[in-house]
Parts: C-alpha cells; sequence; structure tokens
C-alpha cells in the first residue's frame, strides 16, 4: 500500500492528479483499480472525477511493479510480466498452462496469463516480439478462477481449437467448494442463463426469455465438511459464470464468490477469490494428422489448496 498526501496549489481530478504522480496508470487501470476498492479518498471510496485538494490523502492498493513506471521495461507488454507461465504441457501446436486465482488472462495489466505464456515461450527460444503469428488464447477464465488455459501457438492451432471448443468437443471438469451442501449430492443443473449487462452478473431462470441461453452442469459431491462441499462439477454448456450462477441457484453458492457467494462466510473462512478450479480438460479424437499426438490426450492442473483441506476437515 501506498499513501500520498496531496500537494497542489489548485483543485486537480483524482485520476488526473495519480497519472501525474504514476504514468503506469491508465485510464483503464483506474478504473479497474477503483472497481477493486484499491483506491481510497480520505478513506473512502470516491468517483475518479473527484477533486483533490492540497492535505488531502490517497492510499492506494496497487502493486508496486504496476505504480512504478521507471521500472517498466520498454518494449511490448509480455516482457513486464512478473514471471514466465506455470507450464503443464509444452508442444509445437499448444501450451497448457495453469492460471492462479487472481490473475487475469488477459487486458490492459502487463502481468497477465497471456503475457506470462509469451515470457516462457521467449525464453525457450519459441517467440520474438516481431513474429509474424502471436500465440492466442484459446478459451478464458474468470480472473478470480484457477485452473487450466489452452494456448495457441500457431494459427492453425487456433482455428481448430476455438472450433473444438465451441462445439464442446473438450470435456471440461471443475474442483469447487460450496458454502452448503448439495441436494441430491449428485445432480444434472439445467435452465437458462440470462445475462444482466448493467450489472455485470447472470442469472439462472427456468424458461426460455430473450435473450436467455440454454445451460447445463453436472456435479458430484466428493467430499463434505461441516456446512462446506467438495464437488466435481462437469460443464455440459460453456456460459459465462455458468458454474457460479448455477451453484448459487441452488442455494450453494461458490465459497468466496464476492457476485454470487455469501460474503459473510468469505470474510469468515478469509477467501478471497472464489474456490473454483479448471482442474481437469479432454481432448477430443482429431484426424488431422498434424494434432494426432493430442487425440484424447488429457490434462490436469494440481489440486488447488482448498481439496485436501476440505477432505481432512479443516475447513468447514
Amino acid at each position: 500500500m501506498k499513501i500520498l498526501k496531496v500537494k497542489c496549489l489548485a483543485p486537480t481530478r483524482l485520476d488526473n492528479y495519480l497519472m501525474q504522480q504514476f504514468p503506469a496508470l491508465n485510464p483503464g487501470r483506474l478504473n479497474k483499480a477503483l472497481r477493486e476498492n484499491k483506491i481510497k479518498l480520505n478513506g473512502k471510496k470516491q468517483p475518479l472525477s473527484t477533486r483533490v485538494m492540497a492535505g488531502d490523502e490517497i492510499k492506494l492498493f496497487i502493486l508496486d511493479e504496476v505504480l512504478d513506471a521507471d521500472k517498466r521495461v520498454e518494449g511490448p507488454a509480455w516482457k513486464n510480466a512478473r514471471g514466465p507461465a506455470q507450464v503443464i504441457y509444452d508442444c509445437p501446436q499448444i501450451l497448457v498452462v495453469n492460471k492462479p486465482a487472481g490473475l487475469a488472462v488477459d487486458g490492459p495489466e502487463d502481468d497477465t496469463l497471456l503475457n506470462r505464456a509469451l515470457l516462457y515461450l521467449n525464453q525457450q527460444g519459441e517467440y520474438k516480439e516481431n513474429d509474424l503469428y502471436t500465440p492466442a488464447l484459446c478459451h478464458r477464465l474468470d480472473t478470480g478462477t484457477s485452473g487450466l488455459v489452452l494456448i495457441a501457438k500457431t494459427p492453425e492451432a487456433e482455428q481448430l481449437f476455438l472450433e473444438v471448443i465451441k462445439n464442446r468437443e473438450v470435456k471440461k471438469t471443475y474442483l469447487c467448494v460450496t458454502f452448503g451442501r448439495p441436494t441430491p449430492p449428485d445432480g444434472t443443473l439445467g435452465g437458462y442463463l440470462l445475462k444482466d449487462a448493467d450489472r455485470g452478473i447472470v442469472k439462472i431462470v427456468p424458461d426460455k426469455q430473450p435473450g436467455a441461453k440454454d445451460v447445463e452442469t453436472q456435479y458430484e459431491t466428493v467430499a463434505v465438511s461441516g456446512r462446506l462441499a467438495l464437488l466435481k462439477v462437469r460443464l455440459i454448456t460453456g456460459r459465462t459464470h455458468q458454474i457460479r450462477a448455477h451453484m448459487a441457484s441452488i442455494g450453494c453458492p461458490i465459497l468466496g464468490d464476492s457476485k454470487y457467494g455469501n460474503n459473510t462466510a468469505n470474510r469468515e473462512l478469509k477467501l478471497k477469490y472464489q474456490a473454483l478450479c479448471a482442474w481437469e480438460l479432454v481432448l477430443p479424437r482429431f484426424t488431422s494428422l498434424d494434432f494426432a499426438d493430442l487425440s484424447g490426450k488429457t490434462f490436469r492442473a494440481p489440486k488447488p489448496w482448498y481439496y485436501q483441506q476440505v477432505l481432512d476437515g479443516t475447513l468447514k
């Protein structure tokens, strides 16, 4: 955390003052930081348009690497990633990486999952900033969700994997902890998912409505611990916030989920991000010889920390 005592001769907009002090803080980063409650003016969250005056106090809960423009290496953003991605699998066509919770897959920040992957590939001698093709994400995870992400290393791989993922041919299994035990312990959830763009959330509705899309989620209870349940969840469809919204709709929200969950329990158990991990990916069979080695292949992420804690009753 940094604490600034404002020193300016005339009232100045909060965003302009911060960009003067830290040139690395562009409008996109400032808006993101404000949404995440990382900017406090005199102890309160205030709009970026607020005028600051001499003597005001600003607290910034932003990493020093982001604030300190002098430390930034000139050139593409991936050169400033905090380190290379954790690689689960690497072959000429794809990279499978394990995303930690709290890291965005891409976006305005230098330190994103994609940039960490590009840094890894550069260190392996496989990618340079002037290459004709830049490796690309084949799908996404929410920032607060951990687990496996596929990255294409060639245009052909990008086209193929975008297609098979869109067609639901890649089987995705997640591990999660819910606040509440689902009844029955194993089941399939259906309905329709409706986006609320203004609030940035989705909701599950029982009947078809304009704009709503069908949604299907299978779950299996692995273990229970007090108020909590450890689940293995398989996506049949793959919609925005699908698992989070579906489990919340039956009264068993994901532990740590600030959008759809129980914030009292989240604070009590000190969960910063949702206990949700994209644990397993199973690829389909490919007819192309170029992708024959990937046919039917299964990838798994390391089990998240909460998996064992629910099994042994430490987390409850």
